[in-house]
């Protein structure tokens, strides 16, 4: 018996691996790099940069409602779902043409955001974060549909961990590593006002890596039940969203488990929106931070990814996310020892790996848990759209004021306080679990 099994455990070992190779996962991954590369650039990114420039923090934790397209996307994924662009459409393909055609908005935000000051007026600076992030909501729209509608069935796993690995590793770029550009130009002598402007030039010409990516891809092919395009363009859009919605909201549990995917990420999203300005503000400067970010931070994260993986796949899905919810809220209490110690390198150390390494795998957990929620193909863009919109809702509305918690209470307590806001959540899947809704998730999986 042994002796049989044998070549089929080591061909199923290589086929694991391989799948990584195959064309559509390594379009898949490409993807992710482009989707994971806009977040910092309205996010930490730019509050260390209106840090630099004299912004109060006050103001800093309310530009996180700039971040409200993420919140919002679903508004407008019908339209994703349901219309073509004209031209690019034609040329390319419903899906590819909606990638182009997000991806080259999103260069032109990028580039607008880089030629504004933060010292001289703010307004503008909203405006171009503000385009930065419905740009890139509208191409994670799209992003997810041609994922799924792309992959097989037995590729999904795989271009799900390599999609959130190649995510992490834009994030990374636009963040540390914009960080260590800009440190690198300030030290040969660029101009301060020159500074992030090249910063985040290099960034709008990193999103040639998504561009290469949908001009390479093939197009999936439609949903048998797409909708009649002999349809006005506004009937397919309401038809669209109306089933979207329909299906969703009239599941048992519907209200409670979208309040439990808003709260999830909440208390790993409240103290994440303030921990670069946090770093900066005890007294590390931008180079080292980025430095251990882009290093064993990226590290960690990746080891997190692979092992929330392992998680998901290995127990039930509400077990995976009661360890992945506990790891990153305990995660927050690295923060605020760090912020009793000081800037201290190696405590800086720790509190990255610990908060890259347990994020991740609440992230790859909770991307699984909203994968499994998505029940119908047609509407899988417009649905995952609401789900990953309301888990935005945390980073943005609920987060905007945690300038003015951490002016109140300092640091240390700010962090604190950023555990005991997961308490919701937790109450949330415990009632969750008691009524029974991951029994129908799990169902597939057995």
């Amino acid at each position: 018996m042994t002796t049989l099994e044998s070549p089929a455990a080591k061909s199923g070992w290589s086929d694991a691996l391989a799948v990584y190779l195959k064309p559509r996962v390594l379009i898949v991954i490409l993807l992710g790099f482009s989707s994971g590369l806009p977040l910092a650039l309205s996010g930490a990114t730019l509050a260390i940069w209106m840090t630099e420039s004299g912004v109060n923090l006050r103001t800093i934790g309310l530009y996180a409602l700039v971040g409200l397209p993420y919140t919002l996307k679903f508004l407008w994924a019908p339209l994703v779902d349901a219309l073509d662009i004209p031209i690019l459409s034609r040329a390319l393909g419903r899906r590819r043409g909606w990638l182009v055609f997000s991806q080259l908005l999103l260069t032109v935000a990028i580039l607008f955001l880089a030629v504004q000051d933060p010292a001289v007026s703010l307004w503008p600076v909203a405006l171009g974060a503000l385009m930065v992030a419905t740009a890139s909501a509208t191409q994670d729209i799209v992003i997810d549909a041609f994922r799924v509608e792309s992959l097989d069935t037995s590729e999904q796993a795989a271009g799900m961990a390599g999609y959130v690995a190649a995510y992490r590793i834009g994030m990374l770029a636009s963040g540390a590593g914009v960080l260590t550009l800009t440190w690198w130009l300030a030290k040969i002598g660029v101009p301060a006002n020159a500074v992030w402007m090249w910063g985040f030039f290099a960034a709008a010409a990193l999103m040639a890596v998504g561009i290469f990516a949908s001009l390479m891809a093939t197009e999936p092919a439609a949903p048998a039940d797409v909708i009649d395009k002999a349809r006005d363009p506004v009937s397919r859009v309401a038809i669209t969203a109306f089933g979207a919605f329909k299906e969703f909201l009239t599941r048992p549990e519907a209200i409670t488990i979208l309040l439990f995917v808003v709260l999830f990420k909440f208390c790993d999203a409240f103290a994440g929106v303030l921990t670069a300005p946090f770093i900066i503000d005890i007294g590390f400067d931008k180079a080292t931070y980025a430095a251990i970010v882009k290093g064993v931070g990226l590290a960690a994260a990746l080891a997190g990814g692979f092992a929330g993986g392992l998680i998901a796949r290995a127990l039930p899905l509400s077990t995976s996310l009661w360890i992945g919810g506990i790891l990153q809220t305990i995660s927050n209490l690295a923060f605020a020892w760090l912020a009793l110690i000081g800037p201290h390198v190696p405590a800086l150390t720790v509190a990255v790996i610990v908060e890259n390494f347990t994020g991740a795998i609440g992230t790859v957990i909770f991307v699984a848990y909203l994968s499994a929620l998505c029940g119908v193909r047609a509407h899988t863009a417009t649905q995952f759209a609401l789900l990953t919109a309301l888990a935005a809702v945390g980073r943005t509305t609920l987060s905007s004021g945690g300038g003015f918690v951490a002016e109140s209470t300092g640091w240390f307590w700010f962090f604190v306080i950023s555990v005991l806001l997961a308490i919701p959540s937790f109450l949330l899947l415990a009632w969750l679990q008691l009524r029974g809704h991951f029994r129908e998730l799990d169902k597939p999986a057995q």
